[in-house]
């Protein structure tokens, strides 16, 4: 049987028990406990899932290496970068001593989190009643959705591209804490058992969670637990997630209904011009489905990766930056999200999506975007293109175009999906999706290294961890 070995068996830890969603996502490991009292109450769950929710925000994980940092460098969206660290990435030679450390750190943070997840379900349906009004629907349904994310884009990362080949073996789905040896299953098999998942989760807060039942939340309604949702897999994070992995499936109309009911919701506005030219809004928190809460933001990221001059730095060039956005300098995204470099670095420019808020409300600060509603508008484009809509699709872009203040386009352009990945780039630059589109389009090279074949599925697909090659006999994943 083909099979790969799973992360072994995670303790979960107790958490303090703060007071809002917010800080949920900020607690740190204090001691460890047995599951039995772990899981006796329903505190205890909110905990476990916080966890999960925490150790995304890693510089392994989503806090660098999975947005701006390897899958940045995958994606060619930076002209600088720390050469010591990417060399290798940025060849896409995966064999390097460094990127064989970041494969394996992704896999190994994934999967952690998957672990716990799986902790938590096995124990949620054993007493029902410990839970208050709604929780219980919220918090499996939020469990059943990172256990989907994170399969997902592990999946995305070591598996082949869904359009190439769906009956390649790819990775396993875990579904229980334990060392039980989890079969490696093929592309399609994954893909549908996230599915799965993920329609488990609508259905459960469908009917649970107040960001679509409208029932109010303050700070004395169980300590501000359901706050802050966008900071949690939220029922439209959920759908957004649906979206996403129906495009990759090529799955259109169902891509499109999940992506118009986050639209339609208007519950996701766009960025406002005085939020961005304040410096209030620069991580364009009000687009957020789902985003990480990372209270060292300033100090692990801003401050280090994305600074004038130093040799840890992301940067692209004024000429590059100007080519991006085809000169059109009014565009918000160029004109708040940048900053110029100083002196010998004059004509560098540095992303300023994780500065720190200009404001002090907390709503805008320590977050970073893993889904946003901009994602939903250009898949909607997208399907409508490839359903023969071209007056239909060059609205909906247009919808997009008018929000960062570009002028309408009046007739389609000649090659639709050149425009959509570079739309594609200039919106989600640093967050880790450009590599993750060229990938589902099967695209032949990508923007800025023409000169690389990437139809070769060694470059568009991630080597399995050794560990897991040596562990158990599996097929090949490319």
């Amino acid at each position: 049987m083909r099979r790969l070995l799973v992360i072994p068996l995670l303790t979960i830890v107790l958490t303090t028990l703060l007071v809002s969603c917010n800080e949920w996502l900020d607690v740190q490991p204090r001691s460890q406990v047995e599951d039995t009292e772990l899981f006796s109450s329903e505190s205890g769950f909110k905990e476990a899932l916080s966890g999960v929710y925490s150790s995304m925000v890693a510089t392994g994980s989503y806090a660098k290496e999975m947005t701006f940092g390897f899958m940045g460098v995958l994606g060619r969206e930076w002209d600088y970068f720390p050469q010591s660290q990417y060399e290798d990435a940025s060849t896409y030679d995966y064999e390097g001593s460094l990127p064989t450390s970041y494969l394996r750190s992704i896999w190994a943070n994934n999967y952690s989190g998957i672990a716990n997840v799986n902790n938590l379900l096995a124990h949620i349906d054993d007493d029902k009643g410990l839970f208050s009004r709604d929780n219980y629907g919220v918090i499996k349904g939020e469990a059943l959705a990172l256990r989907a994310f994170l399969h997902f884009d592990l999946l995305r990362g070591f598996g082949v591209s869904f359009a190439v080949n769906p009956e390649q073996p790819a990775i396993p789905y875990s579904t229980a804490l334990s060392y039980r040896v989890f079969p490696q299953l093929t592309v399609r098999e994954v893909a549908s058992s996230v599915l799965e998942d993920l329609l488990s989760a609508e259905a459960l807060l469908k009917t649970s969670d107040p960001i679509v039942t409208g029932r109010e939340i303050n700070e004395s309604v169980d300590n501000g637990y359901l706050l802050n949702r966008q900071l949690h897999l939220n029922y439209y994070a959920v759908k957004g997630l649906l979206a996403r992995v129906y495009m990759w499936m090529g799955h259109y109309p169902e891509a499109l209904a999940a992506a118009n009911e986050v639209i339609d919701s208007d519950l996701f506005p766009w960025a406002t011009v005085a939020n961005l030219q304040s410096g209030v809004d620069r991580c364009l928190a009000t687009e957020h489905l789902f985003a990480l809460n990372n209270l060292t933001l300033t100090a692990d990221i801003a401050d280090i990766y994305f600074t004038d001059g130093t040799s840890n730095s992301f940067a692209i060039t004024r000429d590059r930056l100007l080519e991006y956005f085809d000169r059109a300098t009014r565009d918000y995204r160029y004109t708040f999200l940048f900053k110029n470099g100083t002196g010998a670095n004059a004509s560098n420019r540095y992303l300023r999506k994780y500065d720190e808020s200009g404001g002090s409300a907390a709503y805008f600060r320590y977050k970073m975007p893993l889904l946003r509603v901009a994602e939903m508008y250009l898949i909607r484009s997208e399907v409508q293109y490839r359903q023969g809509e071209g007056e239909a699709a060059l609205a909906t872009l247009n919808e997009l175009r008018k929000a960062r203040n570009l002028t309408a386009l009046t007739a389609m352009p000649a090659d639709f999906y050149l425009e959509l990945i570079r739309e594609y780039r200039r919106e989600f630059l640093g967050e880790g999706q450009l590599f993750f589109l060229y990938k589902r389009l099967n695209c032949n090279t990508v923007l800025n290294y023409p000169e690389v074949d990437m139809v070769a599925e060694r470059l568009y697909t991630f080597p399995l961890p050794i560990t897991e090659t040596e562990a158990a006999q599996r097929e090949a994943n490319k």
